[in-house]
């Protein structure tokens, strides 16, 4: 599985829009792999989905996320995790871990805009 967390100086960015570098890990077996640095070009949260799908991202692990962000990253199938903040590679290793704390109201907001959660819908919520 591949994570990615908006990174800046270790820590983990807050605003997934303006991410100028994201920090890609391999996650396996419950473990962090190899990680490397991925460079963002400027562009936007549209084009910075795009860009994480273009390197098979399966999870984002972020601060604040706003809802276009999240439509583009559901529609692009790459499960997210926000209201994320600290060390980018202590979020790696307890999401590896199972023990990942984020908050459910950061990714879903859009809760009321007649969204239900029976259709598709990637608001994921560890057990």
């Amino acid at each position: 599985m591949r994570l990615a967390i908006p990174y800046d100086d270790g820590q983990v960015f807050q605003h997934f829009g303006r991410s100028e570098q994201f920090k890609l890990y391999e996650v396996n077996d419950g473990a962090v792999g190899p990680s490397r640095i991925l460079e963002n070009s400027g562009a936007g949260h549209g084009a910075l989905v795009t860009l994480l799908a273009q390197e098979h991202v399966d999870v984002l692990i972020c601060g604040g996320i706003g809802a276009g962000a999240q439509n583009a990253l559901k529609e692009a199938g790459i499960r997210f995790y926000g209201g994320v903040q600290g060390e980018a590679d202590k979020a790696a290793a307890d999401f590896a871990a199972g023990r990942l704390a984020y908050d459910p109201a950061v990714h879903c907001e859009h809760h009321g805009e007649g969204h239900d959660h029976g259709h598709g819908h990637n608001c994921h919520h560890q057990d």
